[in-house]
């Protein structure tokens, strides 16, 4: 596992037990693992998906916190795999790693279950946000609600970036180049170019000398990877939003986006906003604003686009074409991962694409600011959320919501 992995799983508390800890019911990690009927797990992944805040990093520390050290139905090495898995493969973390617990329980059976367990509840609860948004989206209310969300959605990105930032650049001069180019371009071009997130890891990969010693499988598999990044489908022109292209578009978007769920801002906007206009401006930024109040993967935000853009059927065909990629790179690539993920060419092209997705989620939030912040007022409340999280550890949900009532107390 990559250097950004152990920094994080660190953070996430794998650490020793001490007194405090064991009076307060916990297991020490050494004990055996407890037996748990699959059922028990399914449920947990549901209830997760219903009351899990505050986006990718939170969501696996959940996972963390729960499974290994409370109820130790979880291995701590199965979970630093998972967690390993979900940053080597384009997708959602949360995702692919509730996805790789399940399989590590229960096989494809197992990773089939988890994952509809775990999105199952923040898809119905953006479907009725997606009702009461085109029913009501033209009611001065709702506008309100959403100019102070979109302000406070500003300053979460933001504070993203600058953890993703420490997770994943450390203290190397070239990550932070490929960050800082990549966060460039996006706000440059306002869209996410897939192939500067291979070149990225290619670079790394190239940097880290590999090829003294390559293994054959691996590099084949890593230059597979590649391959696939670059020549990821792109679009001729403006395309009309039929369920067919939506399923498409979304497809790519879970197979060539890496990064965390925040990840797929960029990209989205690029094709969205800029190359289709499914979407205006508002109605995306929008869009981001409903993933930061529900509950579960922040990618749930797809099932809100599709439905403004198709309908219920385009919800479901949106959320099907992003998370079937996701699905696929965490059960085909599971049992190979295994036996390479300590190989230096895995761990050096992982260190190349995060820090590329590091850089897009920081140009992605300049663009989206350029659109959300109206006035200084909205600027201010930024700031303020930025600060806040900065400082404190408080609930993104508690922010969105405190900004949601200013909008409507200031309209």
């Amino acid at each position: 596992m990559h250097d950004s992995s152990r920094e994080y799983c660190n953070e996430l508390t794998l650490r020793p037990m001490d007194d405090a800890d064991l009076a307060r019911g916990k297991a020490p990690l050494e004990q055996p693992l407890v037996p748990v009927a699959p059922w028990r797990l399914y449920l947990y992944f549901l209830r997760l998906g219903a009351t899990g805040f505050g986006g990718p990093i939170a969501l696996a520390g959940f996972m963390q916190r729960d499974l290994v050290e409370h109820r130790r139905w979880i291995s701590p090495e199965d979970y630093r795999d998972g967690l390993a898995l979900a940053q080597l493969a384009p997708g959602p973390l949360a995702a692919q790693l509730a996805m790789y617990l399940g399989y590590v329980h229960g096989g494809v059976a197992g990773a089939t279950l988890v994952s509809l367990a775990f999105i199952l509840p923040s898809f119905l609860m953006v479907w009725g946000l997606s009702v009461a948004y085109v029913r009501f989206g033209g009611l001065a209310w709702m506008q309100a609600l959403f100019y102070g969300v979109g302000a406070a959605v500003i300053g979460i990105i933001a504070r993203s970036a600058c953890k993703l930032t420490r997770l994943t650049l450390r203290r190397s001069a070239m990550l932070w180049t490929i960050a800082a180019v990549m966060a460039l371009t996006t706000a440059w071009t306002e869209r996410e170019i897939a192939w500067l997130f291979v070149l990225a890891g290619v670079v790394t990969t190239l940097h880290a000398g590999w090829w003294r010693r390559p293994d054959a499988s691996v590099v084949s598999g890593v230059t597979g990877v590649g391959v696939v990044g670059l020549y990821a489908p792109a679009a001729a022109g403006a395309l009309a939003p039929t369920l067919q292209n939506v399923f498409w578009l979304f497809a790519k978007a879970g197979a060539f986006v890496f990064g965390s769920g925040l990840a797929i801002v960029p990209f989205l906007y690029g094709e969205l906003v800029q190359t289709h206009a499914w979407l205006g401006d508002r109605q995306f930024l929008d869009a981001v604003a409903v993933a930061m109040i529900t509950p579960g993967p922040v990618v749930i935000t797809v099932a809100f686009i599709g439905y403004l853009v198709a309908g219920p059927w385009g919800m479901a065909v949106a959320a099907l074409g992003v998370f079937l990629p996701v699905y696929l790179f965490v059960i085909l690539p599971a049992p190979y991962f295994r036996r390479h993920r300590s190989q230096p060419i895995v761990k050096a092209f992982v260190d190349g694409v995060s820090a590329a997705a590091t850089g897009a989620i920081a140009g992605a939030a300049y663009v989206l600011a350029t659109r959300a912040l109206v006035d200084v007022s909205t600027a201010v409340v930024a700031v303020l959320v930025f600060l806040v999280l900065a400082r404190w550890k408080v609930s993104e949900l508690w922010l969105i919501g405190a900004a949601g009532i200013w909008g409507l107390m200031v309209a």
